[in-house]
């Protein structure tokens, strides 16, 4: 918010997907934009873009809501839950591996004070809580990529990330 007063952008786009609104508001921006659940698009923003994969992913939403979070990712390569890694336990986190790595299932991911966080299945690690942050049990601490092949480089961004990052332009 501080940055934003600032600077004062044209437009602000919440693209926490935190699945609440933890602050963003019209009075931000001329233009202000918000991916998936937890806005009222013509209350808190002006526009909110759909994120559930479907036949709506990227939609534009001008008045309302996007679809609630269901709690359970969309199915990528016969994966859903698998993708995303939570947290076994509280405490510090340190990270062993970055995002954009190649990991196997059973890898190493990070400890959290002391105890291992494994790989539930091989791909590319997409995500990645900060190191040393506090976690506390069931968080959700990383994803993982699961449509990678053997000896195949990630060159393109992912079906999803193009639908939303062309509604954030289509709405801008």
């Amino acid at each position: 918010g501080e940055f934003i007063e600032k600077i004062k952008p044209l437009a602000v786009i919440d693209a926490i997907l935190a699945k609440k609104n933890i602050g963003t508001n019209k009075n931000m921006a001329p233009i202000t934009i918000a991916l998936g659940p937890g806005f009222n698009a013509g209350v808190d923003v002006d526009i909110v873009i759909e994120t559930m994969r479907g036949h709506n992913l990227g939609r534009l939403i001008f008045e309302g809501y996007a679809k609630e979070n269901t709690g359970i990712p969309g199915e990528i390569g016969g994966y859903s839950k698998e993708i995303v890694i939570y947290s076994e336990c509280e405490g510090s986190i340190k990270n062993l591996k970055s995002i954009g790595d190649i990991i196997k299932k059973g890898e190493v991911l990070a400890t959290i004070n002391e105890k291992e966080v494994l790989a539930p299945i091989d791909g590319l690690l997409r995500g990645l809580i900060k190191d040393g942050t506090n976690v506390h049990l069931g968080q959700k601490i990383g994803a993982i990529h699961p449509r990678l092949k053997a000896g195949q480089k990630y060159t393109t961004i992912s079906d999803k990330a193009r639908n939303i990052g062309g509604g954030v332009l289509e709405a801008i």
